[in-house]
């Protein structure tokens, strides 16, 4: 069988160490895709078998090449049942597109799940390089930049979007509203981030909402 080929022998901590994924993360995506549980030791640890860590190797890279963590475990889910890959669902007109570029992953997948549960599409960059590359290929409405993205290159992104023509809501850890609009943001959020706060900020940038026109900046704590 199966189990004894590939018995789960792996930590949690072993596993983020070799993917270079905070444990975290790995615990949100069990929590919330389910496509890869680990078994439980007598004492509830986690244990990975070497097949679970292909799996979620698998995950990282399709998220390395810009999909979101929702579709790469989707893309997983539908090697295990046999059929074809499939292909990113196009986007209607009327659906915009969020680029988030975050430094923690686990942060950046919680402002996906609840974006994308007001009907966005949210692509994720997790480095400055990154974000740069799915800017250009996907043009997204708006863009979520957190300032201490690849040690401080958020307020150049920042700055490069905006003459790009994109509304920037900039967010970080510290409180830096005041540089960021100057640099270009139309919004400024402090982390860690409120998810109701985050989804009403997006939606009066994308004028869902009648509270603040458009390119009219706005600060929030």
């Amino acid at each position: 069988m199966t189990e004894r080929e590939d018995p789960p022998v792996y930590s949690i901590g072993a596993v983020a160490r070799m993917l270079d994924v905070p444990a975290s993360t790995l615990r949100a995506w069990e929590e919330r895709y389910g496509a890869v549980v680990p078994e439980r030791s007598s004492g509830s640890q986690r244990l990975y078998s070497r097949g679970q860590i292909e799996q979620l190797r698998q995950i990282k890279s399709q998220m390395d090449l810009g999909a979101s963590a929702a579709d790469a475990h989707r893309v997983l889910v539908q090697g295990q049942a046999g059929g074809p890959s499939p292909e990113p669902p196009p986007r209607s007109p009327d659906q915009p597109l969020i680029l988030i570029a975050e430094r923690d992953p686990y942060a950046a997948d919680l402002a996906e799940y609840f974006l994308r549960t007001e009907d966005y599409d949210v692509c994720l960059a997790m480095d400055a390089t990154q974000a740069k590359l799915l800017f250009g290929e996907r043009a997204p409405n708006l863009v979520v930049i957190d300032l201490l993205i690849s040690g401080g290159a958020g307020f150049r992104l920042t700055s490069e979007f905006a003459k790009a023509g994109s509304q920037v809501l900039a967010i970080s850890a510290i409180d830096s509203a005041d540089e960021a609009l100057l640099a270009g943001a139309v919004a400024f959020l402090r982390k860690p981030l409120d998810s109701l706060r985050l989804v009403s900020t997006v939606r009066d940038l994308l004028g869902t909402s009648a509270l603040v026109r458009p390119n009219q900046p706005r600060v929030s704590a």
